[in-house]
């Protein structure tokens, strides 16, 4: 859910997203690369500093011991949760950005043996079993995985540990459709009727992550037996005049009605905090969210977002303890207002914007790691042949 956080705040929203194989979030997303004490406060969230210094009154950490995390472009964190771990330590947190999920994954693979960074976070479920069958990350039993839920812990060698995950699904924009006379559809094949043509953007899975989510979910929805397969619902959404964006940002604040009230389309694929974000961004304008989720069988793919040691660190206790922070209450609680996803620890208290606006989805659609790493390439060139060509 999941790359956003910076452009949700300058443009009142949220998340998700890196691009293919995310997630968030983030952001939601799904749903994320960040800044750190080393590096410019840019890489940060608007409205978020991280400082090259410690707060006044405490001690700066030890010159020249630093740990390097490696992320996607959407992690964010507090300054005050990232100094608090520098000034338990005593050491310098650097957070690189390696672009999307994939492309930073990409990377991490291509420099096996001499790593770029200590730890890496980002690497989501579809991307899990080809991050693993890499071997490129340490295994690591955290004391703290006691408390994070057992559906989340897709790794059973615990090489990549679950941060945070979220929900990809269609957001709709209440008052266009209200305008329009009509209800919100009750079931993907609605999406295929006259009532919703030319109503509808998603993103390009080759491109986004959520809008690789969202085909994994119709995927899993209806199969590719030989009856009404996803193949049949993608050149049925075709003919009824779908929008494809490139990515989630234009999807969102461009072709979406709902966020910039610009954009012709009243559908749009996002994520299931959007509403949340829309309120909690709006600085006290919205006392609730303008859009809603459409939580329908198919429409929804939950993303979970990992984060591992990698082999030839030369900081492997350093990284643990900071794997170990990651997933305590005082970082997970930090998770769902910076990236718009949700902590994966169950333990860690949800901001009220959260347990108002942001709806769990009862049953999202689910493939496997290995199913996703099997088909992934296939269904991408499949879809590009059905919708883009």
């Amino acid at each position: 859910m999941r790359r956003l956080i910076a452009l949700l705040a300058v443009a009142l929203l949220l998340v998700a997203c890196s691009q293919t194989g995310a997630s968030q979030p983030t952001v939601p997303p799904v749903s994320t690369s960040a800044a750190t004490s080393t590096t410019v406060a840019s890489l940060a969230p608007t409205g978020t500093t991280v400082a090259n210094s410690a707060p006044t009154g405490t001690t700066a950490p030890a010159a020249g011991v630093r740990l390097v995390v490696m992320a996607h472009d959407s992690f964010s964190m507090s300054k005050d949760v990232l100094v608090a771990f520098e000034q338990i330590e005593g050491v310098t947190v650097e957070v690189i950005k390696g672009g999307d999920a994939g492309s930073a994954l990409n990377q991490a693979i291509l420099s096996k043996g001499a790593p770029l960074a200590d730890v890496f976070f980002g690497v989501d479920n579809t991307f899990l079993s080809r991050a693993v069958a890499a071997d490129i990350f340490l295994p690591f039993t955290s004391p703290a995985l006691a408390d994070i839920p057992n559906d989340l812990k897709l790794d059973s060698n615990n090489s990549l540990l679950p941060i945070d995950y979220g929900y990809v699904a269609i957001n709709y924009d209440l008052a266009a459709l209200t305008a329009a006379g009509l209800t919100p559809p009750t079931s993907l094949e609605d999406l295929t009727k006259p009532a919703w043509r030319g109503k509808l953007v998603v993103e390009n899975p080759a491109t986004s992550s959520p809008g690789l989510a969202f085909l994994l979910a119709t995927i899993a929805h209806f199969g590719e037996g030989p009856q009404y397969s996803w193949i049949d619902f993608w050149r049925d959404l075709r003919a009824n005049e779908v929008y494809v964006s490139q990515d989630w940002s234009d999807a969102y604040y461009t072709q979406f009605s709902g966020s910039s009230g610009k954009g012709p389309y009243p559908l749009v694929v996002s994520y299931s905090t959007s509403p949340a974000a829309e309120v909690f961004f709006s600085e006290g304008k919205l006392s609730k969210p303008p859009t809603g989720n459409l939580l329908i069988p198919g429409g929804v793919f939950r993303q979970i977002e990992f984060a591992g040691i990698l082999k030839g660190t030369k900081n492997e206790a350093l990284a643990r303890r900071f794997i170990d922070f990651m997933l305590q209450p005082q970082f997970q609680a930090d998770i769902p207002l910076q990236m718009f996803v949700y902590p994966a620890n169950p333990t860690a208290a949800l901001p009220e914007v959260f347990t108002k606006f942001a709806e769990v989805p009862a049953q999202p659609e689910g493939l496997t790691a290995s199913q996703i790493d099997q088909s992934r390439e296939r269904w991408l060139k499949q879809w590009t042949e059905i919708v883009l060509r």
